[in-house]
């Protein structure tokens, strides 16, 4: 994944909770409103996930800022959008998601080097409480590693 644009949009909560079993990149189908507040970096990825819906998979609560130069064509900020996918991934998340505590969670909203907007989603499974603690004591054990290193290489 080669980015030109400086715009990427994170989803950081799902890293944490979430357990990520498989990754894809869907293009979005959008208004030309919603590209340019895109481009602004007027978008969030909180509280959004993804469905497939009569074989078609939607993303669900994805906020994308009105735009501000919008006349009354303006889009709504939290409608579904379609994701661009092979019919062949759509079925593959479809029968994935039957499977209970499966989700589909979008990681990354960003510019590709065409000019097009592309999200990164995945196949997910939820984490339970002592995974979230092991993940926090392991983020705690790398920063207090770095904050050594530093400080030993200011001695």
């Amino acid at each position: 994944m080669k980015l030109t644009s400086n715009i990427r949009i994170e989803n950081r909560k799902a890293r944490f909770e979430y357990i990520i079993l498989d990754r894809y990149t869907a293009g979005i189908q959008l208004f030309g409103t919603e590209i340019k507040s895109i481009r602004e970096g007027k978008a969030s990825l909180v509280d959004s996930w993804c469905q497939v819906v009569n074989g078609e998979l939607y993303i669900k609560q994805m906020h994308i800022a009105e735009y501000r130069f919008g006349s009354y064509a303006n889009h709504e900020a939290k409608r579904d959008r379609k994701l661009l996918l092979h019919r062949k991934e759509i079925r593959k998340l479809a029968r994935a998601t039957q499977d209970t505590g499966k989700t589909i969670v979008p990681l990354l909203l960003y510019i590709n080097e065409k000019g097009l907007a592309k999200l990164e989603i995945a196949l997910c499974q939820g984490k339970h409480t002592y995974d979230k603690r092991q993940s926090l004591r392991a983020a705690d054990d790398k920063r207090e590693v770095a904050q050594a290193m530093k400080a030993a290489r200011l001695k």
